[in-house]
């Protein structure tokens, strides 16, 4: 049964009086953008950009490469809302401050949610600036996004039994065809970090059935379908895992690599968003 939009917390619905003072539409698309990807929401028309600082109780992102805006425009004559940055469980330990974004995304009247990140490549046939298609991932946070959270729009969540919905994947697939994009597939698997994994660590996740490995999304992912939103997700390989290539690893390696495909990524997700919406 899928449960009701509900009204959440006194702290949600402070969230959301803020924002519904300053954004009038009502878009039914949200897309979250993952480190290194922001630049997407610069490119909407018809702007209205919100500091996450300045809502009340939104958590904030202290990462590079997350501005922390949430930005309502069109992405071509759809309205859609764009999350640009996330918070990382790493940053507050918080599980909550994770998913809070997603309640208050519901709460708006999201239906479609598109979960994009930077992550790293662990199928060999993948190599940095790959855009993959998740669909599914693996769960290494050992954290329970299904467990009572006080910020929720519903507390009657519903265990989903595919988290990343058939029919976007079709859509962007498609999306990816016209375009000319070439698009790889895989399974995603989420982590605490912050730091990045050994390469005993990456061995384990290739022979478990991952294909990239990041440290976000899967909680974000598994809350939303327990809400009862379709969700999406893509991820931008931005550098290979440790023992899948040489060199150190490092924050500006990512960010150079999603900003060199930044145009790519941003036509695969207007022309997944005109498709959704046909």
């Amino acid at each position: 049964m899928k449960p009701a939009p509900g009204k959440g917390s006194s702290k949600l619905r402070e969230s959301l009086r803020y924002i519904r003072k300053i954004a009038k539409s009502r878009p039914r698309i949200a897309v979250i953008l993952g480190s290194g990807l922001g630049d997407f929401a610069d490119s909407l028309t018809d702007k209205t950009a919100i500091d996450t600082s300045s809502i009340p109780h939104y958590p904030e992102s202290t990462i590079e490469g997350h501005k922390g805006r949430l930005v309502f425009g069109k992405s071509a004559k759809t309205h859609i809302c764009v999350l640009q940055g996330r918070v990382h469980f790493y940053e507050t330990g918080n599980l909550e401050s994770v998913l809070y974004p997603v309640s208050v995304l519901r709460l708006l009247g999201i239906k479609t949610l598109i979960l994009t990140n930077a992550s790293g490549g662990i199928n060999k046939n993948f190599k940095p600036g790959d855009l993959m298609l998740i669909r599914d991932h693996i769960n290494l946070t050992f954290e329970n996004p299904l467990s009572p959270v006080k910020d929720s729009p519903s507390r009657r969540l519903r265990r989903a039994s595919r988290v990343y919905d058939e029919d976007l994947i079709m859509f962007i697939k498609k999306a990816a065809v016209e375009k000319g994009i070439q698009l790889k597939e895989g399974v995603y698997c989420g982590l605490k970090g912050p730091s990045y994994e050994t390469a005993a660590e990456i061995e384990m996740i290739r022979r478990i059935g991952g294909d990239a490995a990041g440290m976000s999304t899967v909680n974000e992912a598994s809350f939303a379908a327990a809400l009862g939103m379709r969700v999406a997700g893509i991820s931008c390989i931005t550098n290979l895992s440790t023992g899948t290539g040489t060199g150190k690893l490092t924050h500006e390696d990512v960010t150079e690599v999603a900003n060199r495909v930044k145009n790519s990524f941003a036509d695969l997700l207007n022309q997944s968003i005109r498709l959704i919406r046909q």
